[in-house]
């Protein structure tokens, strides 16, 4: 998919940021242990709705996927919660880049959210969050993200 039209596609489906339904969090629940889940739960409404659209097409691409590899597709954008941007302010990150600051967190999301889960995850699903391993597993993640 373009760059472009994953953006786009990317925003509108983020518009909203209301809480999930009831309910709507059991795949987190049942998949991340307790300090996973409670980064989790800080996330961003928009955010969480989205791991678990990107877990349930992991999870359908990649039927053997580990616990820890399944924790990394609900985690993979767990550190955009460093930057406390909203949906607009992401939009200008996404549009002028990294100029320092909260705009540099947004981008560097990959980097804080490994840190984060430094200590507290699977060193397996400190990789795939960091980006730091190229293998199938990284590869299908990324597409199961390419919304």
């Amino acid at each position: 998919m373009s760059t472009l039209r994953h953006l786009v596609r990317r925003a509108v489906s983020s518009w909203s940021n209301a809480p999930l339904r009831p309910g709507e969090d059991e795949r987190a629940r049942a998949c991340l242990s307790p300090a996973e889940l409670g980064l989790w739960e800080a996330m961003q409404p928009r955010d969480r709705r989205h791991s678990l659209e990107v877990h349930a097409r992991f999870a359908a691409m990649w039927p053997t996927a580990t616990r820890a590899e399944l924790a990394a597709a609900l985690l993979h954008d767990v550190g955009k919660t460093v930057s406390g941007l909203g949906w607009a302010m992401r939009v200008v990150a996404t549009v002028v880049g990294p100029r320092g600051g909260r705009l540099a967190a947004y981008h560097d999301h990959e980097r804080l959210g490994a840190a984060m889960l430094d200590g507290v995850s699977d060193a397996r699903t400190v990789e795939l969050v960091a980006g730091s391993v190229r293998d199938e597993v990284h590869a299908a993640l990324c597409r199961a993200d390419d919304i």
